[in-house]
């Protein structure tokens, strides 16, 4: 079973539905899947350089006050999930062009799912800028890959057509928002659902043997 996994990485709900599908995945243990980790940047004009928080927040939400009232939500069921998270201490907002392009050099080695636990945890536990070229670099050591190939896959534009072809389709089969979920090419589910909503499309993705259409099921 193949499942794409469309996110971004400095979405707090991708990292808690990232988590949700591991959660389920223990309900189906001996189930065969590989996890394709797909790009979808949410503020895919950012500038290189990412941004200021205070000014991206007033900005998003209209203001630090409402982004708190946001974030209260996703913190309170982060913590109900056991996850770490500390949104109020992250001072930049980055472009993650350069994040995604670390995760599908990753991938050439079956490091992806490593790659992105790292990333996850180094912008919302660690509160570090996964826009900044050497954060990337220390994780991508960390997760084993050779920091001397990444910096130099990093400094030029590897990938980045791929990654802005990748968004491209997403959108055109219908994904407004990330996560999103795709089994087996056949079904979806969108948002960081309980884990007992994977369930029903765990078991059906495990008994297609032609991958068709997507279709996009939302629980009620």
């Amino acid at each position: 079973m193949i499942v794409e996994i469309y996110s971004d990485l400095i979405c707090p709900w991708c990292y808690i539905g990232k988590h949700r599908l591991e959660r389920a995945l223990t309900e189906r243990a001996r189930l065969p899947l590989e996890r394709r980790w797909q790009p979808y940047e949410l503020n895919p004009d950012m500038a290189v350089g990412g941004i200021d928080r205070f000014a991206y927040l007033s900005t998003k939400f209209g203001g630090a006050e409402r982004a708190r009232q946001v974030y209260s939500v996703i913190e309170e069921t982060a913590e109900r999930d056991g996850l770490p998270m500390s949104l109020d201490r992250i001072k930049r907002t980055p472009n993650t062009l350069a994040a995604h392009r670390l995760v599908r050099f990753a991938s050439r080695v079956q490091l992806a799912d490593r790659m992105t636990d790292l990333l996850f945890a180094a912008y919302f536990v660690e509160s570090l800028d996964i826009g900044d070229r050497e954060v990337l670099l220390a994780k991508a050591a960390e997760a084993g890959l050779d920091p001397d190939l990444v910096r130099d896959h990093l400094a030029g534009n590897a990938d980045v057509a791929a990654i802005r072809a990748t968004e491209s389709v997403a959108r055109q089969i219908g994904i407004q928002a990330v996560p999103c979920f795709i089994f087996n090419r056949r079904y979806a589910l969108a948002g960081a659902q309980e884990p007992s909503a994977f369930m029903p499309l765990l078991d059906l993705a495990a008994e297609e043997v032609t991958p068709l259409p997507h279709r996009v099921m939302r629980p009620a």
